[in-house]
């Protein structure tokens, strides 16, 4: 992983978690009063809520172990490239539930139509990932302590 990098996507999963965060609370702030009340769906917005957790310890994990990629001075480039790919399985983990969840919580507030359309929407970005992300993890430079000569 290049030098720059690292510390690039640590800002990024960090930003993501706050986001994360964010979205919790705006959840709790707006809908636990409805959930109280029994308004809403509340295995739904439970859910919701798990995932969003979920995909918050994602982002702050991959945060920390993008950080460790970024030391170069401390670890070997194996440790780092290890602490890479952890980092973005754990990034793609995230990103990948934050774009659930709003899907989860239209159909906890009873918008099944739009939930769905949002939910296929996020199956059709699942099957891009699954399809691609492989290929594009597979294709990351070398670094230049393991290129041959």
């Amino acid at each position: 992983m290049p030098d720059d990098l690292a510390p690039a996507n640590v800002n990024r999963a960090y930003s993501l978690a706050g986001t994360s965060i964010a979205i919790f609370t705006f959840t709790l702030t707006f809908l636990f009063p409805r959930f109280a009340n029994g308004e809403i769906n509340d295995v739904l917005f439970q859910v919701a809520l798990a995932v969003l957790g979920v995909a918050t310890f994602s982002f702050v994990f991959a945060a920390f172990l993008y950080y460790g990629a970024s030391l170069g001075s401390i670890f070997p480039d194996a440790d780092r490239e290890t602490y890479s790919r952890r980092a973005d399985r754990l990034w793609l983990l995230g990103y990948s539930l934050l774009f659930l969840d709003p899907s989860i919580i239209l159909a906890a507030v009873g918008l099944l139509v739009v939930g769905a359309v949002w939910f296929g929407l996020w199956l059709a970005y699942l099957i891009f990932a699954i399809r691609y992300f492989p290929r594009l993890h597979a294709a990351r430079p070398v670094s230049a302590k393991q290129r041959p000569g």
